[in-house]
């Protein structure tokens, strides 16, 4: 509307001066010498119009001349760059869908037409890598380190290709370069976090987590966490190096995670020491209820000094009624109150806790009643059949990260670098896989615990006996756990029954034993089967896959090397 309000005045205001030129009176004389001309006022207005049109017009048409060269360089620059974003770009599909000819096609198609652009170093480098050519994917990596606005993206390929070439000091180096530059980089802090816990530069560890949280890549209940659990990290490594040191840093530690497991163990232990009983016992309660552990009952079973047996027990029993029947970790109160009634030799007490999962038993709940046998009667053949039966159960809950199962709490991952990744739980990896072996085994090890001894048959006057049948060795079968590490003894049957031979015109009657042995229930036992243990990539590394060329995803690079990449690599390149 104001638009259309300006053009209507700016016509009036063209109208009036029109009209008052054209009502001027009087003529214009020109004088030049000799030369004199006159004219009308409207007249000469005209004129001056006209030639001032002329003089735009003639102007125009040279500038448009002159700038024609200009114009078509730009054209053909423009033309050549589009056909080098059309080769970007397809290029990147035919990397995403894994075609390396297309790719690496496309790929010098761009270098050819925009060689400046960012992109078609980036798909340079990805074509390279999709080829498995290292050493080319690397020049394009370092020329993308060299420019300021790929600076950042150069180091990060630098980074993945030294993870790759397991070559841990280049690694550091570049990410720490990249955390210089952008401290808000996620993945160089995380790798420069990773590498320095792999170390064991607890301090370094919590600088990079202070600048992670100032950076705002993690908020404040985790940051808490994660520094509880490097402050741990550093006070188990320094309880027999510097106790004030890892006193200071586990009380800090347990003040950020309470509910940290091996915090509060060791907490306590140090509360046990200076004699508050009472602090000590509400730091593990604590952790306790958030997360059974043995570790838990045992430093609360121990964390009044010079207690009796039967005292750790009563208070072991305390500690387990304070989880419900109900709930996931009543197991470990039970299992824990076992323990404290074996040690005080409280046998009953200790096999009526543990007969609600003697049919279904753990490798933990297994060992304790062959403990139980051992220690309350000497029975050494119950003992062994339950130590067997150890082997073939169920696994309990361990620390496993990413996979990756440990004996002891470890503050990362080795397997990604990830902070405070280990949960205790059932590894995935120790399900059983061959479920008819186990029915066989079991039936044996039930008859073993479950048969009354033999009665000797005595021969009849005049007859010799039968010969004893020779001990039956049964060798156990191959597992992964701790309790395969025991020693398994060969376990012989009980002593054979002698019966009376029948008369020498009759045909020969097989004697008849007792409970049957493995040659009765097979004749030829299955072979164990190994546990499967899953492989895990580290997920910051898009590299060459493990699995076969099968996969349209995979890097053609030969033959692999045989030696562990990523972050099992670096891990044990820093001894870890």
């Amino acid at each position: 509307m104001l638009r259309i309000v300006l053009f209507l005045v700016l016509i009036a205001l063209a109208g009036a001066g029109a009209a008052w030129v054209a009502d001027q009176p009087g003529d214009l004389v020109l004088t030049a010498g000799s030369f004199r001309a006159s004219t009308t006022l409207p007249k000469f207005v005209f004129l001056l119009s006209l030639f001032a049109a002329a003089v735009v017009i003639v102007w125009s048409i040279l500038t448009s001349i002159w700038r024609t060269p200009g114009r078509l360089r730009r054209r053909r620059h423009e033309k050549r760059h589009a056909r080098g974003r059309h080769a970007i770009t397809h290029g990147l599909l035919a990397i995403g869908h894994g075609d390396t000819a297309l790719a690496r096609r496309h790929a010098d198609t761009a270098r050819r037409l925009a060689a400046d652009d960012p992109l078609a170093l980036l798909l340079h480098a990805q074509s390279a890598q999709l080829e498995g050519n290292r050493d080319e994917a690397q020049r394009a990596f370092r020329v993308m380190a060299e420019r300021e606005d790929t600076r950042l993206l150069g180091l990060r390929g630098l980074f993945i290709e030294a993870q790759r070439a397991d070559d841990a000091v280049g690694a550091v180096m570049i990410a720490e370069e990249a955390i210089k530059l952008s401290p808000s980089s996620t993945w160089a802090s995380h790798a420069v976090l990773g590498f320095r816990c792999a170390r064991g530069d607890w301090s370094g560890a919590l600088t990079i987590l202070d600048s992670n949280l100032s950076a705002g890549l993690i908020d404040k209940q985790a940051y808490r966490r994660q520094r509880g659990v490097l402050l741990t990290a550093r006070a188990l490594e320094l309880e027999t190096m510097d106790r004030d040191v890892a006193r200071e840093s586990v009380m800090e530690a347990i003040k950020l995670a309470p509910t940290l497991v091996p915090a509060a163990v060791l907490a306590a232990k140090f509360e046990s020491e200076a004699h508050q009983v009472r602090r000590a016992m509400k730091l593990v309660e604590a952790a306790w209820l958030a997360n059974p552990h043995p570790d838990l009952a045992d430093a609360y079973a121990h964390v009044k000094l010079g207690d009796s047996a039967r005292q750790r027990l009563q208070r072991v029993e305390t500690l387990a009624a304070k989880i419900p029947a109900d709930k996931a970790g009543h197991v470990e109160g039970q299992l824990a109150v076992a323990r404290a009634a074996i040690d005080a030799s409280e046998f009953a007490r200790a096999r009526a806790v543990l007969a609600p999962y003697v049919n279904d038993p753990t490798q933990r709940v297994a060992l304790l009643m062959a403990e139980i046998e051992r220690t309350e009667h000497g029975d050494g053949g119950r003992a062994r059949a339950w130590t067997l039966r150890a082997v073939r159960a169920r696994h309990d809950p361990a620390w496993t990260a990413d996979g990756y199962v440990s004996d002891r709490w470890r503050p990362v991952s080795p397997v990604t670098g990830r902070l405070d990744a280990f949960q205790w739980q059932t590894p995935v990896a120790s399900l059983p896989s061959d479920r008819g072996a186990t029915i066989e085994s079991s039936a044996f090890e039930e008859a073993m615990l479950a048969a009354p001894p033999p009665k000797r048959v005595t021969a009849a006057p005049g007859e010799s006996p039968l010969e004893p049948a020779p001990a039956v060795s049964i060798p156990a079968a191959q597992d992964n756990s701790p309790a395969a590490a025991l020693e398994q003894p060969a376990v012989a049957p009980a002593e054979p029954v002698s019966q009376a031979p029948a008369p020498a015109e009759s045909a020969p009657v097989a004697a008849t034993p007792v409970f049957r042995t493995r040659a009765d229930l097979g004749k030829a036992a299955p072979a164990p089967v190994a546990a499967v243990v899953p492989i895990i990539r580290a997920p910051d590394d898009p590299g060459i896959d493990d699995e076969g060329p099968s996969d349209e995803f995979t890097e053609q690079i030969g033959t692999p090397k045989a030696q562990a990449g990523g972050w099992r690599g670096f891990w044990s390149r820093w001894g870890a």
